[in-house]
């Protein structure tokens, strides 16, 4: 097929062209929707209890608040005379406003739990209405028309949909800014690594090609099921990775045969048949790493499988068709554009560096890698330590004012409303019943007051009542608060949301707990119970592509060992950054747990990233293995031929996600710099010495296999008829292959 293909490149470079120009067009138009049917949530189990209760407040009570106008008086307390006008200036207009509901107001109520411990300060609770969308879009609205200062008052929003906004529009900025950097700077590396612009702007092609053609997959989904804005993260990150990665290889197979002598029509098949195989398991490699994240159950972490899986497909797809057309109209014009230092330069010659490397690597084993495999289990350490947990306000600067709204709620306020565990029974039940029941968990370790429609209860004793008490209690069931002063993420606020599960509620009731910190206990229990499958997925999915790669059970096992310690080193990494708060002045963020759905996705993103490198120098050193060669001549002038590509491709894809690193948004930090890091271990530490290591420990059996799968190898794997992996030539006109320099042709 890769033959067929090239030989169409090659007929007709225009009619290729013209055509993928057409596509292209096509891709933009559907590709701009994107951006409004993509969803800001994504976060919940909607299977869990956390979930289950939200539903059921909504349906019983029109929902709980996620809107909170913290009102400061500028002079005096809250309940002076200007301050309180204004206060209730602003409860009326938000209560006559169409885009919300259950406005719940200490100037309307007077309700002590509304009023900070100073007095200086008052909360308004306000129920933003609609879906994801339409409450990011009221909010907006909102925050322009109300969160104004005045001469009696000051006013700031917090809540989660006044997080959601700050988070969603600080990303969108971030995303601006990491772009801005990464693609002259990418630009810039480019021309240096290929000494020739117009090389160099083939891989940004084809990229860009990925980034365009998977907004318009996104919006098409969009439509059809939920997912999340998100996405647009890691397609542009890995769409401009992938891009260059496959682009990269291309270009120097083709340059290194016309380097040879080769004709541009033998230089563009040979091409196809040998860098194109390895981009066709390279991008099998990386959708099957980034399809486990299909088995969890929030659309959140489904969302990037759907973009991860697209931007990997498009960009395969763009450097087997387009990247050969290209290749073919150009022809010997793809070194036009010679930078001074490059003219004369042999294009696609071996990197030496690399091959002495290898060598000495294998020559002693024992020396070389045991200091890199202590060095990662040194940096994989503090994962011993590592606690999760789920985005809140903490992901924002303390500069946010959804921040400094969530900080004031906290330190200022008897009972955090964000963080206070939500109740709701179903069923009849009496006053009596709800006010035993609401003592009851009044009681339970750090509960510092408990609101019903029963009354208000802490430590077991009633505190009376208060005049929105009443608006607890529907037909047929009962709405409970239960405060406490812990932190969302803390282990005593966790044990107070599995206590408050464990008390009975109203006879003939059935209960739901929810709140923030219910949300963090189901979405971690969300993702462990499932992680096993996706793990599970990983690995034999791994197997199976490398088995058919090879033909050996060795090669997918050592990938396997080596790839899951490069990732323990780079994950044990961002514990030590962003849990432990090592760099936390330098970057800006604040220390807090490992957002749990974040490292998965790191975790997904990275193997199937190492698995495209380990493809890469795999592919070369099986050929100069099968075309005879020793096992320390096949592994040293395969990485001396592979080694200048992937070092190039790793640092150009790893600057694209330390972009991220001037985001103000600490998830998203956590995500470029993990990706980053993951990515430079392994191209240097994992490529460089550990696989030449293991490779000579492993000797003869580094490509055995038990009779049965080499029959089922000799079957159904997949190889060059023309020679093997990626290194087979093209033909010279003649038919016959292309001898690329360094190849042995040994016996034994």
């Amino acid at each position: 097929m890769l033959g067929r293909i090239g030989r169409l490149a090659v007929g007709r470079p225009k009619a290729v062209l013209t055509a993928a120009s057409i596509l292209l067009v096509a891709m933009v138009a559907v590709g701009i929707g994107a951006f409004g049917v993509l969803k800001s949530g994504g976060f919940d189990d909607t299977s869990s209890q956390s979930w289950r209760s939200q539903q059921a407040i909504t349906a019983q009570f029109g929902g709980r608040p996620n809107l909170v106008l913290v009102v400061g008086a500028r002079a005096g307390d809250v309940d002076s005379g200007a301050a309180a006008q204004a206060g209730q200036t602003l409860t009326q207009e938000l209560s006559a406003d169409h885009g919300v509901s259950g406005v719940v107001s200490y100037f309307a109520n007077h309700s002590p739990g509304l009023r900070s411990t100073d007095g200086r300060e008052a909360m308004v609770l306000v129920r933003v209405l609609g879906d994801d969308n339409q409450i990011g879009t009221t909010t907006t609205r909102l925050l322009g028309d109300y969160v104004k200062d005045n001469a009696a008052v000051t006013v700031q929003a917090g809540g989660d949909a006044a997080v959601n906004h700050n988070v969603t529009g600080q990303v969108t900025k971030d995303l601006a800014v990491a772009e801005s950097i990464a693609v002259p700077l990418t630009l810039i590396l480019l021309v240096l690594a290929f000494g020739s612009l117009v090389a160099a702007l083939l891989p940004l092609a084809i990229g860009l090609v990925a980034i365009l053609g998977t907004f318009a997959e996104l919006a098409i989904l969009g439509r059809i099921t939920d997912v999340s804005v998100f996405a647009i993260n890691i397609t542009t990150a890995l769409g401009l990775g992938l891009g260059i990665d496959y682009a990269l290889l291309m270009v120097a197979r083709y340059r290194e045969y016309l380097s040879q002598g080769a004709s541009v029509q033998d230089a563009v098949l040979g091409t196809m048949r040998t860098a194109g195989r390895t981009i066709a398991f390279s991008a099998l490699t990386v959708a099957a790493a980034l399809a486990a994240l299909l088995v969890f159950p929030f659309y959140f972490l489904r969302s990037f499988a759907y973009a991860g899986i697209g931007v990997v497909a498009i960009a395969a797809a763009s450097a087997l068709i387009i990247m050969p057309a290209l290749l073919a109209a150009l022809g010997t014009r793809v070194n036009a554009g010679r930078l001074p230092w490059a003219r004369g330069a042999q294009q696609g010659s071996a990197a030496p560096a690399w091959g002495r490397l290898a060598s000495l690597v294998m020559k002693r084993p024992a020396l070389m890698a045991l200091p890199v495999v202590a060095v990662l289990a040194f940096l994989a350490s503090p994962l011993l330590g590592a606690s999760f947990g789920t985005p809140d306000e903490t992901v924002l600067p303390t500069s946010a004012p959804a921040r400094q709204a969530a900080d004031a709620l906290h330190n200022d306020f008897q009972g955090n409303q964000a963080t206070a565990v939500q109740v709701i029974t179903t069923g009849p039940a009496d006053t009596a019943s709800v006010g035993t029941y609401a003592a009851k968990l009044s009681t339970l370790p750090g509960a510092v007051r408990v609101d019903s429609s029963a009354g208000s209860y802490a430590h077991g004793a009633a505190l009376g009542m208060n005049p929105s008490d009443a608006g607890m209690a529907a037909k047929s069931a009962q709405e409970l608060t239960v405060f406490t002063s812990a932190e969302s993420h803390s282990a005593a606020a966790e044990q107070l949301v599995r206590d408050a599960r464990a008390v009975p509620g109203p006879a003939g009731t059935s209960t739901l707990i929810g709140g923030e910190t219910a949300r963090l206990i189901d979405s971690e229990h969300g993702i462990t119970a499932r992680l096993p499958y996706a793990i599970g997925w990983v690995v034999l999915t791994t197997f199976i592509v490398l088995f058919l790669f090879t033909g050996s059970v060795m090669q997918p096992l050592r990938a396997l060992v080596l790839n899951t310690l490069g990732l323990s080193a780079s994950i044990g990494t961002m514990v030590w950054i962003f849990q432990q708060g090592h760099l936390s002045g330098l970057l800006g963020f604040t220390a807090r747990p490992m957002d749990t759905a974040m490292t998965v996705l790191l975790f997904c993103i990275a193997f199937g990233l190492s698995m495209d490198y380990e493809v890469f120098v795999t592919s070369r050193i099986k050929e100069l293995h099968a075309q005879g060669a020793d096992l320390r001549h096949s592994v040293s002038e395969g990485l001396a031929r592979t080694g200048r590509i992937v070092s190039t491709a790793a640092g150009l894809l790893a600057v694209s996600f330390f972009a991220f690193g001037t985001a103000s948004v600490s998830f998203l930090q956590f995500f470029g710099l993990g990706c980053g890091v993951a990515i430079l271990i392994d191209a240097v530490l994992i490529r460089g010495i550990l696989v030449p290591a293991a490779m000579r420990v492993l000797g003869r059996s580094a490509w055995w296999a038990p009779g049965p799968l080499r029959w089922v190898h000799e079957r159904f794997g997949l190889s060059d008829d023309e020679g093997e992996g990626e290194g087979a030539g093209a033909g010279n006109g003649g038919g016959r292959p292309v001898e690329l320099v360094g190849t042995s042709r040994s016996e034994g």
